[in-house]
């Protein structure tokens, strides 16, 4: 699956991978990095909005347990897991950027790979 990204989360992931000191670089900011180089980039106003991106609130199943896993993806100085907001430099945020509802994706746990089920994005937290 190739991510899609809109035009201004594209410039602010960039930005932000781009001006991160060198102690902050991660194996994730690398793995992001990948990311945005694969990603088909679209204009702002053609994004769907069952696509996972900055500011998204998603729901995931975990297909063998039935685990389901609920967030909003942030950017790094507004993540809080009390507040159920994952930065999009975590595992789980570069895995789900630009990925829509409907698919799956697999994601390293540290018991192993497990397959998830995107079952849910939205602009907004659910009333």
């Amino acid at each position: 699956m190739i991510p899609v990204l809109k035009i201004s989360d594209h410039q602010i992931i960039k930005n932000l991978i781009e001006n991160a000191h060198p102690s902050q670089r991660t194996k994730e900011m690398g793995s992001l990095q990948n990311e945005l180089r694969r990603a088909k980039i679209v204009d702002d106003k053609k994004i769907k909005d069952n696509v996972i991106q900055l500011n998204s609130y998603f729901e995931v199943r975990e297909i063998s347990s039935g685990n389901r896993l609920c967030f909003t993806l942030t950017l790094p100085a507004d993540a809080n897991l009390q507040d159920k907001k994952i930065s999009i430099l975590s595992p789980l945020g570069v895995a789900l950027i630009g990925f829509q509802e409907g698919k799956e994706f697999e994601w390293q746990l540290p018991a192993g790979v497990r397959k998830f089920l995107i079952e849910k994005v939205s602009k907004s937290l659910p009333v």
